[in-house]
């Protein structure tokens, strides 16, 4: 079959526009799927390619998607259906072309847009009866221990478009300009490459995120600090000097950013911990539950940090540094290097 388009979840398989369609299904995360597109959305209307570029989704495009869940704050929640065949009805639920069922959407995106399901792609490397396509085919193993590696910045929110992005791309962009070979990854959230490609953007030699361990979404991935030792032990063979790793979503919410902050093993590694935040009480909330798990920040970013009043009332109250990536980005990076540089002294 020849479809149309070919979301970027699907990248590392460097599918064609022929594909082999299956009408055999399976409910399985990470499955490829084709699909034909049944309604339209003014609002949330584009599909990004394995390229990178933001194309129009028309109705009656054949697409090219994968299976996979989503659990935004403020954009679409979908599941798996238990069972799945060819004239189902499912919805595209992010940029990068993850296909499941719609169970609610944020008001201003509207509904997500309707596909029917015409098959899934079969695999047609080996078997003598072709298996059904699945993104976790070449990808990077779990990992259940991390050795060694270089100093690790972690960049973590309140929840979705609480200033991490921007800040992780500042402190890549500043590591960069006086000399550091930076590496960077998103450890958690739904597969997209916009994060990524906006970290090389800003100087980082080599990025990965989960979609490249086999998972659309991190909703459901099981044992996800193993996912994350794989990313960072696998950005550690460019030997790079510090690995920037930026948590989508909240620490809190339906992402399970949570368990990457209970894995001591992993947080040995952790040179400096950057905490984005829009308002006080989320601040204040991310700064207990962190405490809590003993996690010191090393400052404190986000939209909280606009105003001189928020940057003072936190260093004068709770003692942490404050800092605004968009109106000083270097002392931003001044205070996450200060404590890469002491990692990597300890370290000698």
């Amino acid at each position: 079959m020849r479809v149309d388009k070919i979301g970027s979840a699907t990248v590392n398989l460097k599918l064609s526009p022929w594909v082999p369609v299956t009408t055999r299904c399976e409910a399985r995360a990470g499955n490829v799927v084709v699909v034909r597109v049944l309604t339209e959305n003014a609002t949330y209307n584009h599909l990004e390619l394995p390229t990178g570029r933001l194309c129009k989704i028309n109705r009656n495009d054949l697409i090219v998607g994968v299976l996979g869940e989503r659990r935004a704050l403020k954009g679409f929640v979908g599941d798996i259906p238990p069972k799945l065949s060819p004239g189902d009805r499912l919805h595209i639920l992010n940029l990068g072309g993850v296909i499941g069922r719609c169970v609610d959407h944020y008001n201003e995106l509207g509904e997500a847009i309707e596909v029917e399901l015409l098959g899934m792609v079969a695999d047609e490397d080996g078997a003598p009866v072709p298996a059904i396509l699945n993104i976790a085919k070449g990808a990077i193993p779990p990992r259940e221990h991390l050795e060694r590696s270089c100093p690790l910045v972690l960049v973590a929110g309140t929840c979705m478009s609480a200033g991490k992005t921007f800040a992780a791309a500042q402190l890549i962009k500043h590591f960069t300009h006086v000399g550091y070979r930076v590496a960077a990854a998103k450890l958690t959230g739904i597969a997209c490459l916009r994060d990524t490609l906006n970290m090389e953007d800003h100087g980082a030699i080599k990025t990965l995120s989960f979609l490249d361990c086999g998972y659309p979404s991190t909703v459901s991935a099981p044992n996800l600090p193993a996912i994350a030792k794989a990313l960072i032990a696998e950005l550690n063979t460019v030997e790079p000097d510090v690995i920037v790793l930026e948590l989508g979503d909240g620490i809190i919410g339906g992402y399970n950013v949570h368990v990457l902050f209970e894995d001591a093993e992993l947080l040995r590694f952790v040179a400096a911990t950057v905490f984005c935040a829009s308002d006080f009480v989320g601040a204040w909330g991310g700064v207990r539950l962190l405490a809590a798990k003993r996690v010191p920040i090393t400052v404190i970013s986000g939209a909280v940090t606009d105003s001189a009043m928020g940057r003072e009332f936190i260093e004068r109250e709770w003692g942490i540094p404050a800092a605004n990536a968009m109106r000083n980005g270097e002392k931003l990076y001044r205070l996450v290097e200060e404590k890469v540089l002491a990692f990597r002294n300890a370290a000698r």
